[in-house]
């Protein structure tokens, strides 16, 4: 999201028209503003949508075509799939720092003054009329589409105490801006644009092809200057509403996003968005098998497919496996919290709430969440100790010896317990490759041993009993 707080102003930009015009400023329009730092970006190695990963093959290069292009946007997804992410990137295309006239509620530029007003002190003040200047991060602005959004809200309205000072209704001092007309000369974002009423998508037609606006039966001849960008459902699922098809028809440029490919661009996402305490630690095998999870999540027949399983789901699961470490360490006195596979099943009824559900899973849908959380740890372990040797492990227990563990069992005890394991720096290694900024912590080396054990165990090289209560399990 653009900061709420603009950085502060450099000092020696021109504070009048005359001043910015010596100073050989261009007037650009804000889609040749965007393709021309786009492309300076591209030619550069600069990096163009800070944030996102898994599109850099797909989704970027259309949205790429689309902005050199200078086409509006309309990017068509499931819910949880980036979407406001990558249009908030885009103001990071704009210029730094941008001139307005001063005081002017749609952003003039002091060159082509587009407001009766602005006009008006135009022809007055000439070239002393009076410059300020806006950071990019105050040329953005968003509205979450509501059924109750009005045209007013977006686009404008007459405004009542202004009629009361005698002005005749026709009168384009009597208007009040909407969001709209007060992003020009930047970006604005609609989401979830299936949900605005028709009559609001209507309002829309003359800003995305005239440019103009229309309030209240009469015609502004407003040339607005922006980009529109706006998000939406895919319309075979979404039931609230729809894009009203001139509307569509209106928008330059429709790119289709999508989850993350690959466990990879996941786990990094997770990494990214997770709220952690900063206290906790939250191992790679643990998040890359929350990963392999949500993966196994939206790709069940039990799932419905067309809502979509969204990153906040991985993202959700990572901040309660976290927060189970806290409370093992709280609940310990002190010890150092690192997570565990003991916590993952703690996630799972939390995330029952993000999941949509088919008929056949029906009152079994927990059932079916660890059955796949299961698997996606199997998965983890071949993938991270499926070539390590484990017999040395093994032969701990050859002999009917049992460990207790759980997620009230400290990593100390649980160290203790099972006693020592060769080649333990190996399997830390390979499970957990962040210890190479350091020496493993005893909680690292307790979250990789449970890690083995689990593996084993669902590779059917060990059993496990789970205690009545659900919260200790016995290898």
């Amino acid at each position: 999201m653009t900061p709420a707080t603009p950085p502060a102003q450099p000092d020696g930009l021109p504070d009048t028209r005359a001043a910015l015009r010596d100073s050989g400023h261009l007037h650009r329009p804000v889609a040749a503003e965007i393709r021309e730092n786009l492309l300076h970006r591209m030619g550069s190695g600069l990096p163009r949508f800070p944030g996102l990963h898994g599109f850099d093959t797909t989704v970027l290069p259309q949205m790429e075509r689309a902005l050199i292009a200078g086409h509006d946007i309309v990017l068509l997804g499931e819910r949880g799939q980036g979407k406001s992410r990558l249009i908030r990137t885009l103001a990071g295309l704009l210029d730094e720092w941008s001139p307005v006239v001063a005081e002017c509620p749609v952003n003039d530029h002091p060159f082509a003054p587009a407001c009766p007003p602005c006009r008006e002190r135009a022809q007055r003040e000439g070239d002393g009329l009076p410059v300020l200047w806006r950071h990019r991060s105050e040329r953005y602005g968003e509205k979450l589409a509501t059924p109750d959004t009005g045209v007013g809200e977006l686009i404008g309205d007459v405004d009542p105490a202004r009629l009361a000072e005698g002005r005749s209704l026709g009168d384009p001092a009597t208007i009040h801006y909407g969001l709209v007309p007060r992003a020009n000369r930047g970006v604005f974002c609609v989401n979830e644009l299936p949900d605005l009423p028709a009559r609001a998508q209507v309002a829309l037609f003359n800003v995305l092809e005239e440019r103009d606006l229309q309030v209240r039966g009469y015609t502004l001849r407003l040339p607005l200057d922006l980009l529109l960008v706006a998000s939406a459902n895919p319309e075979d699922y979404t039931a609230r509403g729809r894009i009203v098809t001139p509307l569509k028809d209106r928008f330059g440029s429709q790119v289709r996003t999508h989850y993350p490919l690959g466990t990879a661009e996941e786990a990094a996402l997770i990494r990214q968005e997770a709220a952690l305490p900063e206290s906790t630690a939250v191992p790679a095998h643990l998040v890359e098998a929350l990963a392999r999870f949500t993966h196994l999540v939206r790709g069940s027949k039990r799932v419905d497919g067309h809502s979509g399983v969204s990153v906040r789901f991985s993202v959700a699961a990572a901040e309660t496996v976290a927060a189970s470490a806290l409370r093992r360490a709280a609940l310990a006195g002190g010890e150092v919290p690192v997570a565990r596979v003991c916590d993952l099943p703690s996630a799972v009824a939390p995330l029952l709430g993000k999941v949509e559900f088919e008929l056949e899973a029906e009152g079994r849908e927990e059932e079916v969440l660890h059955a796949l959380l299961r698997r996606a740890v199997a998965e983890t372990f071949r993938a991270r100790l499926g070539g390590a040797d484990l017999d040395p492990l093994l032969e701990r227990f050859s002999g009917g010896a049992t460990v207790e563990t759980g997620d009230l069992v400290t990593a100390a005890e649980l160290l203790r317990r099972v006693g020592t394991v060769p080649g333990l720096a190996a399997l830390i290694e390979s499970a957990a490759p962040e210890a190479e900024d350091g020496p493993p912590t005893p909680g690292l080396a307790a979250a990789v041993v449970e890690f083995a054990l689990e593996g084993l165990h669902l590779e059917r090289r060990l059993s496990k009993d789970t205690a009545p209560d659900g919260e200790s399990y016995r290898f």
